[in-house]
């Protein structure tokens, strides 16, 4: 019974648009707490405390949900129609990572977890909890534990199926289901992830210093960033895509089946100057439904800030020195810095 559950389970799973399901249990990644453990003990995560407050959840799977013996991982593509790093060529324009370039994919992701959740209570029972990247849970781990791919060199996960754009959602539950195979590491001698770094925010091959990321440094971080880290991080002003676009297994990347994570035009390639001249209000109404919208107002504009500091173009100077005196301290900073950097 359960092993035709699981092969209805998983053609269900495709059938809501998922690109690949697999099945792990709970405890399948022993080796996560440790390695959590040494990544917070040498500060690595920098201002997200809630890894460090969360850790015996995070680090051990069976811990957020012990009634949990069977965990179903998701993977749902999101590869983009566009080379992500060709805006980079653009200074006066900011780069915006290609998942925030349309909707927000926790929503999308989790309606489609849910219908393969209830789907799942009405044909086998049990019950069921499921997540998107707003739990601790080492979602990476668990997917390389059920065999959808392997944590890479860039911490993320890859596929030879399906390259390394990819969303993952996980559905815990009661009923045990039969596993799958873990996947092994393809990424041999191949180091193209780390050499694409800006920031070089990788001390070694599968290990990241997320305080160097220009991910962490434009989503979570608050306040002003190091000088010496402004400067590298180009026109990018939210993520960062350039260890996932180096990957050569996206040569097998398949095409999103979701049209809401096609690029909106006015994503694509964003005006600075324009961007900077966003209020609250107005830029609640630019990001509504989008991820941007959470990190807020201000810590997107000290961003387009850096980027117009980083531009070399002068005439960008004057939406920097129109900020010069926002009331937002690190904004402020920004601005001042940009129009220094413009050498006016």
């Amino acid at each position: 019974m359960s092993a035709a559950l699981k092969t209805r389970l998983v053609a269900r799973a495709l059938e809501e648009g998922f690109v690949a399901a697999r099945i792990c249990r709970p405890d399948a990644v022993p080796q996560v707490m440790g390695r959590l453990e040494s990544f917070v003990a040498r500060g690595w995560h920098g201002q997200m405390g809630w890894m460090a407050e969360r850790m015996h959840w995070r680090g051990d799977p069976q811990a957020l949900w012990p009634e949990a013996r069977s965990v179903l991982m998701l993977a749902e593509s999101y590869t983009p129609d566009h080379d992500p790093r060709a805006i980079l060529a653009q200074p006066d324009r900011g780069a915006i990572s290609v998942y925030a370039q349309n909707r927000d994919y926790h929503d999308l992701v989790k309606k489609r977890l849910k219908r393969v959740a209830r789907w799942l209570i009405a044909e086998g029972g049990g019950e069921v909890k499921v997540f998107v990247d707003t739990a601790p849970v080492p979602e990476k781990a668990l997917g390389e534990a059920a065999g959808l791919g392997w944590q890479g060199k860039h911490t993320n996960l890859v596929s030879r199926d399906w390259g390394n754009w990819c969303f993952l959602g996980c559905v815990f539950t009661t009923l045990e289901l039969p596993v799958d195979a873990a996947e092994q590491d393809h990424c041999g001698s191949c180091r193209a992830c780390l050499d694409a770094c800006p920031t070089d925010a990788f001390p070694a091959p599968y290990q990241l210093d997320a305080r160097r990321c220009i991910s962490y440094l434009t989503i979570e971080h608050k306040g002003s960033v190091e000088p010496e880290l402004r400067a590298q991080m180009g026109n990018r002003i939210y993520g960062c895509d350039d260890c996932l676009a180096a990957c050569p297994w996206n040569k097998f990347a398949v095409d999103a089946k979701e049209m809401r994570y096609a690029a909106r035009q006015d994503l694509l390639a964003p005006d600075l100057v324009e961007l900077a001249g966003l209020d609250d209000a107005a830029f609640r109404a630019r990001f509504s439904g989008s991820p941007i919208k959470r990190i807020g107002r201000d810590r997107f504009v000290r961003n387009v800030l850096y980027a117009i500091g980083n531009s070399g173009d002068a005439r960008l100077c004057s939406a920097a020195q129109a900020l010069i005196d926002d009331p937002d301290p690190a904004v402020a900073d920004a601005a001042r810095w940009a129009v220094a950097r413009l050498g006016l």
